[in-house]
């Protein structure tokens, strides 16, 4: 464990944290405008959440993100975990890209895949953030869980639209 204040360790948390807050309003100016128009005349599976259950679980997971990366960076810090917070990072960038690719952009399919891709990529993170400390793997997999559930929603969606 990395010896640091409380103020480094303050300052840490508001960086992974602030990190995720930037992703969520990213995501949502690039969602806000579809959800209400476009999203609601497809056609959806039997399994799909009402549309406020979105935002709660998106608030949740990013604040659960945080508090991983954190859990991470205050047992190893940077040099340490690098490759396992880089990987982290790119995670956000993935969930922008989704949120563009089916939202801003409408195009379902190429989301499909982006999700797929994003979830290969989260398995190995997750992995290793249970090696660096096991309970920033234990506040990671609720990400994975849900990544699982919407890589599963949006193959539905477009295979019935």
């Amino acid at each position: 464990m990395i010896n640091m204040t409380f103020t480094q360790k303050a300052l840490g948390f508001t960086g992974f944290y602030g990190l995720c807050a930037v992703t969520q309003l990213l995501g949502s100016y690039l969602t806000f405008q579809s959800v209400t128009t476009w999203y609601v005349t497809l056609n959806k599976p039997w399994f799909n959440p009402p549309g406020w259950t979105f935002g709660v679980v998106w608030t949740l997971l990013y604040i659960l993100l945080a508090l991983a990366a954190w859990q991470v960076w205050k047992k190893d810090g940077f040099a340490k975990a690098k490759v396992v917070l880089g990987l982290w990072g790119w995670q956000l960038v993935l969930n922008v890209g989704w949120s563009a690719l089916f939202f801003a952009n409408r195009q379902v399919e190429a989301a499909f895949y982006l999700i797929a891709f994003t979830w290969l990529c989260q398995a190995p993170t997750l992995w290793l953030f249970y090696k660096h400390s096991k309970l920033a793997g234990v506040l990671l997999t609720p990400y994975f869980l849900w990544l699982s559930f919407a890589a599963v929603l949006n193959f539905s969606i477009w295979r019935l639209n």
